[in-house]
């Protein structure tokens, strides 16, 4: 069986970083499509732009920060949700905001996961070897490109 892809939307470089080197160390062997804001994010999905000859196979997760330019992410987990050929791929919100607002509106989006970026590295690595294990390993995703 193929590992399934992750894309991870992500505007800050260190925890791009801290995540790549968390998955590495976990032997989370996965390949990783990162884009840095939520307007990529969307081209990405929607294989538009840079992304039009990517091929149009879901992620098998997103990661996605909340904070992001252009495209803010409860935006585009917005138009993930309300899209029939992408809402059912899992999205788990990776973020700094401990903000109760965007908790709630993120789960009345339909994410499938909340988490808060640990500040400590040890913390942040080990939350990263629990969603990468579970979300990218065991968890089956809705098949994708058709099969």
């Amino acid at each position: 069986m193929a590992l399934k892809k992750i894309l991870m939307v992500e505007d800050n470089p260190n925890d791009v970083e801290l995540t790549m080197e968390a998955l590495s160390e976990n032997n989370i062997a996965n390949a990783v499509d990162i884009v840095s804001d939520g307007e990529e994010a969307l081209d990405y999905l929607y294989c538009k732009r840079k992304f039009s000859s990517r091929p149009a196979c879901n992620p098998g997760v997103i990661i996605l920060d909340l904070k992001l330019p252009k495209v803010n992410g409860l935006e585009v987990l917005k138009k993930i949700k309300s899209d029939a050929g992408l809402k059912l791929i899992p999205v788990v919100i990776l973020t700094s905001s401990r903000e109760e607002s965007d908790l709630i509106e993120s789960y009345r989006l339909g994410v499938n996961a909340y988490v808060v970026k640990p500040v400590d590295f040890n913390e942040f690595v080990k939350a990263i070897r629990t969603l990468g294990l579970f979300w990218a390993i065991i968890n089956e995703p809705p098949p994708e490109c058709g099969k």
